[in-house]
């Protein structure tokens, strides 16, 4: 299933690696005749549920924690008794959890030992590690076009100084995001902080990650998709931590749930089939202000949000399923298959073993600094367009290769350091829905076509989901970095193919370029 270089010749994509567009994954067409039965995947919630593992420092100082992750593929069994080839963060998908408590100072060596090309879409898998929430400097953030490839590695230096919240490390190498992450890189990371550990709220065992995302498989095991004209790639398999529709066993009481909607392209509804409601206590940035519930939770790739689900009283032996509704006007583009409309099921099967951190406290995080912003405050207001233009996603007309184009010096925004401004995004192009992303910032959405926004966005966010013909206008306040940074939409797909850009906070920062280093072998203990 290897591209020839004659099918590369005709995609577009034989040229300069530091500026070709991404490969598609198999050509139009190629899906349907190598795509597996649905009579050979496992049946819905037969699974048993599983979270990653939390991984520990490789050494620890007075200041900083030091890690080492091998980018490396290996074989596993997401579908039960098939062999998939991934690639993971020290070989596993999702990849290991790293936990950490705010100032602590981490440091963690990336080492590409990916092979030399992609096993189908025949590209080389450089990488450029993003940790997504985390205010990095430039260096770190995992800019698009400072990559690594195999055979090099790159230290990452975050400090932590954030709330406490839910983020994620993936990969955001330029123009082949969406294969990389499709293949397995993408991991959570936690940051905790003493009010998170002063809330009464579900801890320990009771906090659960949930990566949730889709994937489509060929009749070998391979990892297949097609990106329908560069639009986004679907899946059949919806998959919770790596499994298939898994059932989690649970006790009478609250769960903490953090969602993490690490799709390429497909956008979720999640509804429990209980009728109870869920209580949004945390996004993208840290805690909400109040608890806000909701009955249905509409949440787009990137997007974060706590829950807490109290299943005190489900009497013991009933299933709960956790169930993605249809598309419909708020939830555009996904392309369904049989059992998409299922996420995972949790099984009630004993009574609470602990009542400790077993609450939804009234308030949360009445103080955070993002919902206290006031439109009054703005000293500037932009807008950004998102649109499709001769095949190619651009927000305000421009994508990644002009940025490229002038040497890393196009900017769309300069505001200086500590400048509070308002971005309005406009998708009135229709034809797909975007959650863009904007790096360094957390924000504070003022109002969705001019309404107030969604409960579970009234909170501090990172990524906004912005649906076909909408208007959402956001207030942040650029800090605490000098330097560039990337704005792109979340779809990976859209990402690849170019929808991503850059503004500059203030000048002289760090150069977001900073070379992996070149030798290979066994790298030195960081």
């Amino acid at each position: 299933m290897a591209l020839t270089r004659r099918e590369m010749l005709k995609l577009g994509i034989a040229g300069s690696a530091a500026v070709a567009l991404p490969l598609q994954r198999v050509v139009s067409g190629a899906v349907a005749q190598t795509r597996i039965a649905e009579s050979s995947l496992p049946a819905p919630f037969t699974v048993p549920f599983a979270v990653p593992p939390v991984i520990t420092p490789h050494r620890t100082d007075a200041t900083t924690d030091y890690y080492m992750l091998t980018q490396k593929q290996s074989t596993v069994q997401i579908l039960p008794g098939i062999n998939t080839p991934v690639w993971g963060y020290n070989g596993i998908v999702p990849g290991p959890t790293i936990d950490v408590q705010q100032g602590r100072q981490v440091l963690i060596r990336q080492v590409n030992k990916l092979p030399d090309r992609h096993p189908i879409a025949g590209y080389q898998p450089w990488t450029s590690t993003h940790l997504h929430g985390s205010p990095s400097l430039p260096q770190f953030d995992g800019y698009a076009s400072d990559i690594t490839r195999p055979g090099q590695y790159k230290d990452y230096r975050y400090s932590n100084t954030e709330s406490a919240r839910t983020l994620w490390y993936h990969d955001h190498g330029v123009h082949h995001t969406a294969e990389n992450a499709y293949m397995g890189l993408a991991a959570f990371y936690r940051l905790h902080d003493p009010l998170e550990v002063s809330l009464p709220i579900p801890k320990g065992n009771y906090d659960i990650p949930l990566m949730i995302h889709d994937a489509m498989f060929a009749t070998d095991g391979q990892l297949i998709g097609d990106d329908h004209d560069h639009s986004g790639i679907m899946g059949d398999v919806i998959l919770v931590n790596g499994r298939p529709w898994p059932v989690m066993q649970v006790e009478q009481r609250k769960y903490r749930f953090r969602i993490l909607v690490g799709s390429m392209s497909r956008s979720y509804r999640l509804k429990l089939d209980s009728g109870q409601m869920m209580t949004v206590i945390a996004g993208d940035g840290g805690f909400m202000p109040v608890p806000q519930p909701v009955s249905v939770l509409r949440t787009g790739m990137a997007e974060r949000y706590e829950v807490i689900i109290d299943f005190a009283n489900i009497p013991i032996g009933q299933r709960v399923v956790m169930r993605n509704l249809p598309r419909s006007d708020s939830d555009d583009n996904n392309i369904s298959y049989t059992h998409t409309d299922k996420v995972m099921a949790f099984d009630v099967v004993a009574p609470s073993s602990s009542s400790a951190n077993n609450e939804i406290p009234a308030v949360l995080d009445p103080n955070n600094p993002v919902m206290a912003l006031q439109p009054a405050q703005a000293v500037a207001r932009r807008t950004m367009k998102l649109d499709r233009s001769k095949g190619q996603w651009t927000i305000n007309g421009t994508s990644w290769a002009d940025v490229v184009a002038s040497g890393y010096k196009k900017v769309m925004a300069n505001p200086k350091l500590n400048d509070i401004e308002i971005w309005t995004i406009e998708n009135a192009s229709g034809g797909w829905f975007h959650p863009l992303h904007i790096h360094l910032v957390d924000f504070k959405i003022l109002d969705r076509n001019g309404l107030p926004p969604l409960p579970q966005e009234l909170g501090p966010k990172d990524v906004v989901y912005v649906g076909e013909n909408e208007t959402v206008r956001l207030i942040m306040r650029f800090g605490p970095h000098l330097g560039k940074y990337m704005i792109h939409c979340h779809n990976m797909v859209h990402e690849d193919h170019d929808m991503m850009t850059q503004f500059e906070v203030g000048t002289g920062g760090p150069d977001p370029i900073r070379a992996a280093l070149p030798k290979w072998g066994s790298p030195p203990a960081p």
